[in-house]
């Protein structure tokens, strides 16, 4: 396998706040990687300096072998990167299929056609606009339009905050599916046990520092670990 993702040594600030310490992470092609931590441990950050949204001020973003540390968010996304941010960022005043025909054509297998087909609900809410869709149509449409851009590797920011289960349910099997047709992704997730059970690997960050970088199985099965550094329960 190779490394579709490559961080090195990330130190990215806010202002004056600095904010990661050094963050290293690795997704290999067609690996699920989960990112864990609890609230303020940098996981958004961490997304934002990859997509150069927030650049980092030292370190290295490869991706798909090329030096793309602070490159336009455009070139990272068109380099074939599928990016879903924590809150969506739909177009409200845009209907669902208007917020399908933003992202530029791309050729692979998903195209409007095809995101109907894997969202039914999505293809019945298609004239309405995107700020009456509940928070999981919104999720699925955030989805979608990465998924538009035929990416080979997907981001995916909390995909699961402020849904009911059944919904969550739903995203993460589209997520599973993602990585069964060999989509690299990599998920961020405060719900550790939901990530712990797609992914390969975990990283976990606290911080703003990577404490823990292995199996995901063997985190999921350390209840104790998992609790102190992920902050859950494992009945989460």
């Amino acid at each position: 396998m190779s490394a579709v993702l490559n961080v090195e040594g990330l130190h990215t600030y806010y202002g004056k706040s600095h904010i990661l310490h050094g963050v290293s992470l690795k997704v290999e092609e067609g690996e699920l990687v989960a990112l864990l931590g609890r609230n303020g441990a940098g996981k958004t950050t961490t997304m934002r300096s990859v997509m150069s949204l927030t650049p980092p001020k030292s370190g290295s973003v490869k991706l798909f072998g090329k030096d793309l540390t602070r490159a336009s968010p455009h070139k990272i996304a068109v380099s074939g990167v599928g990016y879903v941010p924590e809150g969506r960022k739909i177009f409200g005043h845009m209907t669902v299929h208007e917020n399908l025909q933003v992202p530029p054509d791309t050729s692979g297998p998903w195209t409007i056609e095809t995101i109907y087909e894997l969202f039914p609900r999505l293809y019945e809410r298609r004239t309405s606009k995107g700020g009456r869709l509940s928070g999981g149509e919104q999720e699925m449409l955030a989805i979608a339009r990465a998924l538009l851009l035929n990416p080979k590797l997907l981001i995916l920011d909390e995909p699961s905050q402020g849904l009911a289960p059944v919904i969550v349910q739903e995203v993460m099997r589209t997520i599973a599916r993602m990585k069964k047709e060999g989509m690299s992704v990599l998920l961020v997730e405060q719900n550790a046990m939901l990530a712990l059970q797609l992914a390969d690997r975990a990283y976990v960050l606290s911080d703003g520092e990577m404490v823990y970088d292995g199996s995901a199985d063997e985190l999921r099965a350390d209840k104790a670990r998992m609790e102190a550094l992920a902050g859950v329960s494992h009945t989460a």
